[in-house]
């Protein structure tokens, strides 16, 4: 590591900008361009000469790390990772100017895992970032790549989230503080952020937080920072302003400049659904079902969603198998040459797992999980519209997930159209037309013999053309059709609900004579009311959620909703009616909550007490 002392300021003649222009780096599929000078005032310069691409077991980075890359499929080093790792390895400070989805966040995770003092649990990396949004997917990047760590413990300090977890998180020892910097003031005002060890400082989109105001708290969070510790700084942009923090703050940086032109296939259609209401599995059966499909790839981030999704599509009547690293190469070869033979029509894969794949009947890529850089995006749906063929990419974009939408955008030069979710009637159309088409390819086939007289039989027993035409017909929905497989007991696969047929829900109230009681551990929605309908968004079906908050501590509508925005992460529009009641309220949101957001709701605090969140049910004898 250098001797950050010992390294003298260049005289100001020789901080000219060396520029070094790397064209054709082949990462992704994509042409990159890069570009290193040297800081205007202080900075060192890094030259470079390579243009192959750059493997992770180059750049000395550790065993475990390595296998992390492996594990979540990383294969080369993007440019800005090629360059700033080696640097904050180093110890040296780094400007990196790159837009969001570079690979940055690898950038300045990778070194700063690599010599984290795992045995010491005091923050020693402190991460600013603009948004919520943002800290929270860094905090999970962090997580990612520190899984094989020896015990590597990340906290996330934002705004909107519980401050009181956040205290005892910080007591009870972390490695890594991911903050934004309204949210770090008020940690450091209480004295419950102890910065003395910090050991690297970085500021993620430093161009962003300047926007949104928030670079004077930049600038005081960092001068209460020990003295001697390594600064990245990332942005998009060099305004003055930022350049002046990077002058006061930064110690000889080297300045890495990456810009990319990544682009998408013509041939390709692209959309995004934005995801509200209905759940995401629920959603897909709906795409699926209404979609001219031949051959699917749906991308996911994780091995352990590829088994689960690929098994609830197979429950729902789809020809699915998983594709992912941990399947040993017999069983991949063997799913692709499926695929290729239509034998299996859709493959649910990690980015890794469909690298290199061509299989000419692929004709939709649907990403159920959107990637965290906007190179992956293109790599992705790269897997269809292949050859001059035409293919389409269906995206699925969480509301707190727009940002990347941007991003993706920014980079493909493209706007990706909003496309709508597939109604119960556009369901039953297509299934009509497929019944229409299927039997229509029966009727044209010799008759085999065995059928004729089956039907000779059921004549002469006085059954008539239509009952046995509207039998056969019913065998071949069931056979063939997914959406007309049974609903299972507690999963309504077409309409996109998920409904439970019994639930338990301590209803505070009063009997005749003032006492506390509750309602019956199984009630209906009569007891408590059925949501109430969006007036600007009627497509979006709604339930109800019972709160255990009333009007006995003071709660007020607006208090809940505010509260439910912020953690759920639903924008106001989507947020239906509050009734308040003495003992208790009511919420309508969006059908389809997964059970790990519930259950988080669960625990939110307003007015000192938590919501309880339960979602109203049917009963059986409703």
């Amino acid at each position: 590591m250098t001797d950050r002392s010992s390294v003298s300021n260049p005289p100001v003649s020789a901080v000219e900008p060396a520029l070094a222009i790397v064209a054709g780096f082949p990462f992704y599929g994509r042409k990159t361009t890069r570009t290193l000078r040297a800081f205007p005032t202080r900075a060192q310069t890094m030259t470079d000469t390579t243009t192959d691409p750059v493997a992770f077991d180059s750049l000395g980075l550790p065993t475990f790390l390595l296998e992390s890359l492996n594990h979540l499929g990383y294969e080369e080093a993007t440019p800005i990772q090629a360059e700033t790792v080696p640097a904050l390895l180093e110890g040296r400070d780094v400007v990196g100017i790159a837009q969001t989805g570079t690979g940055k966040t690898a950038a300045f995770a990778l070194p700063v895992l690599a010599v984290l003092d795992y045995k010491n649990r005091a923050p020693q990396v402190l991460v600013l970032c603009p948004t919520r949004e943002l800290s929270m997917q860094v905090a999970d990047a962090f997580r990612s790549y520190a899984k094989g760590s020896p015990g590597c413990r990340v906290v996330t300090l934002c705004g909107g989230n519980d401050m009181r977890q956040q205290l005892k998180s910080l007591k009870e020892g972390v490695h890594i503080v991911v903050a934004t910097p309204g949210r770090l003031l008020d940690h450091l005002k209480r004295g419950s952020a102890d910065f003395s060890q910090i050991k690297t400082v970085v500021l993620d989109e430093a161009d962003e937080m300047l926007r949104m105001g928030f670079i004077d708290d930049v600038d005081q969070i960092l001068a209460q920072t020990p003295k001697g510790r390594r600064v990245a700084l990332f942005s998009a942009t060099m305004p003055p302003r930022i350049r002046e923090i990077a002058s006061e703050h930064l110690d000889n940086p080297v300045e890495i400049a990456v810009t990319s032109g990544a682009t998408t296939n013509v041939n390709i259609e692209q959309y995004y659904w934005l995801v509200k209401g209905t759940n995401k599995l629920d959603a897909l059966t709906r795409f699926l079902g209404v979609e001219n499909t031949q051959g699917v790839i749906v991308f996911v981030r994780t091995r352990e969603s590829t088994s689960a999704i690929a098994e609830q599509l197979r429950q729902r009547g789809f020809n699915a198998a998983p594709l992912n690293g941990d399947i040993d190469q017999k069983t991949r070869i063997k799913t692709v040459e499926q695929l290729k033979s239509g034998r299996v029509d859709i493959i649910v894969a990690t980015d890794v797992a469909a690298r290199g794949l061509d299989v000419e009947r692929i004709t939709h890529v649907i990403n159920y999980d959107i990637p965290f850089d906007r190179e992956s995006y293109v790599h992705r749906i790269g897997r269809t519209g292949r050859a001059g063929r035409e293919g389409k990419a269906i995206l699925f974009v969480a509301p707190r997930e727009r940002r990347m939408l941007s991003n993706i955008e920014r980079v493909t030069k493209q706007k990706i159209q909003q496309i709508d979710l597939p109604s119960l009637a556009d369901i039953d159309a297509k299934a009509r037309a497929r019944l229409v088409d299927q039997l229509k390819s029966g009727m044209s086939r010799p008759a085999h013999p065995r059928a004729n007289e089956a039907i000779e039989q059921l004549i002469n027993e006085g059954h008539t053309h239509r009952d046995i035409s509207m039998a056969l017909a019913t065998m071949l929905i069931d056979g063939i059709d997914p959406a007309a497989e049974p609903h299972k007991a507690k999963t309504t696969s077409v309409d996109g609900a998920t409904r439970q047929t019994k639930g338990a829900v301590p209803v505070p109230t009063k009997d005749k004579k003032g006492q506390e009681r509750k309602v019956p551990l199984t009630y209906t929605a009569k007891e408590l009311g059925r949501a109430t309908p969006l007036e600007d968004h009627p497509d979006v079906i709604m339930e109800r959620f019972w709160l255990a908050i009333g009007r006995d501590k003071g709660v007020k509508p607006r208090e809940i909703m505010g509260a439910v925005a912020n953690e759920v992460g639903i924008e106001g529009q989507f947020i239906g009616k509050v009734n308040i009641f003495e003992h208790y309220s009511t919420i309508d949101l969006p059908e389809g909550m997964p059970k790990q957001i519930l259950k988080h709701l669960k625990k939110v605090r307003v007015k000192g007490a938590n919501l309880g969140a339960v979602r109203v049910v049917d009963s059986l004898s409703a």
